[in-house]
């Protein structure tokens, strides 16, 4: 299967069974709400110059491709797509598969259909501007955090734009009692439990909810940064790719955690939560 075109992009009009015009007045009412909490222009730079070679974000897009599944039908909808490390990962690690993505702020979906070479929407996840039932996969990393995502209503529009049988894989920041300079800066209002998520996931209509920890093994250098080292609320996010030694030390510490975990450990405790669901 070939990567999608713009012509081919599933349609970007009011889903089955709606009035017309609803979906760009839904889509209205998201932006007018969210306008002044999205990341600031500095943090998506950051974020595009760290993707690509960055131990964590190199780490998320491992652990995702673990357990995002090849074989459901449709393509993937990376659901507040940043400026598209993920997608340009996936196109890379699945060259025959179908992907597309939705990221709110304009400039940074632009840089995402560059980097990835796949269709980006400029769109909120509160009102995803895709009909019903257009895809088979959709991540969202690190986005239902954000003070411009409202969970319920996102994971709403989730379930609607899967196909039933399709599969939700979200990556969430973990415990509330960690939020820091970081979370200021990448506009983060909220954090979650494994327990917790599970439980968000379920009440809105998804089956086959798991969620586990992960970026367990730096979780005590993670908290020493977080509450000691970068208490001050002027500090920079942690989006930066650290000294090329640290670096690859840093992603081989995740890399065996992801050896661990296939060897079907668990951990109490990481930096994240990832979670995997199924559309009903």
């Amino acid at each position: 299967m070939r990567w999608p075109g713009p012509a081919s992009m599933p349609p970007l009009d009011a889903p089955p069974g709606r009035a017309p015009g609803r979906a760009p007045v839904r889509l209205a009412l998201a932006t007018a709400r969210v306008q002044n909490r999205v990341v600031e222009p500095a943090e998506y730079q950051l974020m595009d110059e760290a993707e690509d070679g960055m131990w964590w974000y190199r780490a998320l897009h491992a652990g995702v491709l673990d357990v995002l599944d090849p074989n459901r039908a449709g393509p993937v909808l990376d659901a507040g797509c940043g400026t598209g490390g993920f997608l340009a990962r996936l196109r890379q690690a699945r060259p025959g598969g179908s992907a597309m993505g939705v990221e709110f702020k304009p400039e940074a979906a632009a840089r995402a259909r560059t980097k990835a070479g796949v269709p980006v929407a400029a769109g909120s996840i509160n009102a995803i501007p895709f009909a019903d039932a257009a895809f088979g996969g959709l991540v969202s990393l690190d986005v239902l955090c954000h003070a411009a995502a409202e969970p319920d209503r996102a994971l709403a529009e989730f379930r609607r734009v899967l196909r039933p049988g399709g599969q939700l894989v979200v990556n969430l920041p973990a415990f509330q009692w960690l939020s820091s300079a970081h979370d200021a800066r990448v506009h983060n209002a909220r954090r979650f439990t494994a327990g917790g998520a599970r439980a968000l996931l379920a009440a809105a209509g998804f089956t086959d909810v798991r969620a586990r920890y992960w970026n367990a093994l730096l979780f005590p250098l993670m908290v020493a940064q977080r509450k000691l080292l970068a208490r001050d609320e002027g500090h920079r996010s942690d989006v930066a790719v650290p000294p090329p030694w640290l670096n690859r030390g840093l992603h081989a510490v995740t890399a065996l955690e992801r050896r661990m975990s296939a060897a079907g450990l668990s951990f109490p405790a990481g930096g994240s939560v990832l979670a995997t669901a199924t559309r009903p």
